[in-house]
Formats: structure tokens, C-alpha cells, sequence
């Protein structure tokens, strides 16, 4: 059914999880430029999902709840498991641990907001932070020694994926007080309003 379709892709994007975490814990060039692909592929379907959703008219709750919270598995393995092997300068690390309390407190704030029947859109600004933080990642996941195997050894891929790591680390920082401070106001508005 076309209206399953987005459930289905989000469904994918959990999936894919174990797959791309198995394919860097094999730790080959090969290996890794398949995970890339794989990430890839996923980081994809978040545009998709939401996009054949809204086109269809065939939002649901259960989409609703599902989409963000396999956006922050996906991101969240993937900056563990770069973590984990190594790949990450410690200015990396400082960006991945600065996504993640964001992403926390994003979705902390989300669910308080529930229970006072607001909701928090997704800002512009936000979907271009999620823009550049999964470029980073599958450029990190893919790694130098991939570019290598493709004969493009003299881009520094790794390079290059942190520093828009870094960039997406910026932009988290941002998207992260804007949404604080939106929270704010519709706490506020509720206190005034008892």
C-alpha cells in the first residue's frame, strides 16, 4: 500500500542500523565504503518518508513518533560507533557529544510539550543542520581509506567530514537554544494562562 510506504521507509532507516555497524566493525576499505552507501541510502529516506507522506496526505501519529526517533538511533549509533573505533579527533568527539545532549534535549523538550498540547516544528535552519551532520557522518563512516579504493586518495575525506561535523556541532548549538527558548515561551504561556 502506497500509504505504508513512509512507516516503511522509517522502518528501513532503523534497520539499516545493525547492518552499517557490522559493516565498520569489519574494519576493511570495501567494508566501509558499503556502509557509507548504506548510510547513505538511510540518511536519505528521512527527506523521503516525510516528503511522500505529506505529498499522499497520509500523515499518522504513528509516523509522526516514529520519524525523529530513527533520525537520532541512526545518528546516535553511527557517532558511537565512530567514537568507538577511533575516528574521531577530540574536537570530533566534543561535536558528536554536543549532538547528542542536543538531541536529548530536543527530544526532552518534545515530550514536555506534549503534555501541554504544543508541538515544536522543525526549523529551516534545523533541517539544514541535519543536512550537513549526515553528510559528515557518511563522509567520517566512509573514511580516507575508501577514497583510496576509489582512486580518490588525495581528498581528505576524513578531514573534511570533521570540520562539517564541526559545523553541524555549530548549528546544534543554535537549533538547540532556539528550541529551549521556544519551550520557554509556551511554558510561560501556560503558566499565565492557569
Amino acid at each position: 500500500m502506497p500509504s505504508d510506504l513512509p512507516n516503511l521507509l522509517t522502518l528501513s532507516r532503523i534497520a539499516a542500523i545493525p547492518l552499517i555497524v557490522g559493516l565498520c566493525l569489519m574494519r576493511s576499505p570495501a567494508a566501509d565504503l558499503a556502509a557509507c552507501a548504506l548510510f547513505t541510502a538511510a540518511a536519505l529516506t528521512d527527506w523521503l518518508d516525510g516528503h511522500l507522506a505529506r505529498r499522499w496526505r497520509s500523515t499518522s501519529e504513528f509516523g509522526r513518533m516514529l520519524d525523529p526517533i530513527a533520525d537520532k538511533l541512526l545518528v546516535g549509533a553511527v557517532l558511537m560507533l565512530l567514537a568507538g573505533l577511533g575516528r574521531l579527533s577530540d574536537i570530533g568527539l566534543v561535536a558528536a557529544v554536543v549532538i547528542m545532549l542536543r538531541e536529548i534535549l530536543v527530544s526532552g523538550l518534545r515530550e514536555f510539550l506534549a503534555g501541554l498540547s504544543q508541538g515544536l516544528p522543525v526549523s529551516r535552519l534545523a533541517k539544514w543542520k541535519t543536512g550537513v551532520q549526515m553528510t559528515a557522518l557518511g563522509m567520517l563512516v566512509a573514511g580516507d581509506a575508501s577514497a583510496r579504493l576509489l582512486g580518490l586518495g588525495f581528498l581528505p575525506i576524513g578531514l573534511a567530514g570533521e570540520a562539517l561535523l564541526t559545523l553541524a556541532a555549530a548549528l546544534t548549538l543554535v537549533t538547540g537554544w532556539d528550541y529551549l527558548m521556544a519551550s520557554l515561551r509556551h511554558v510561560r504561556g501556560a503558566t499565565a494562562a492557569e
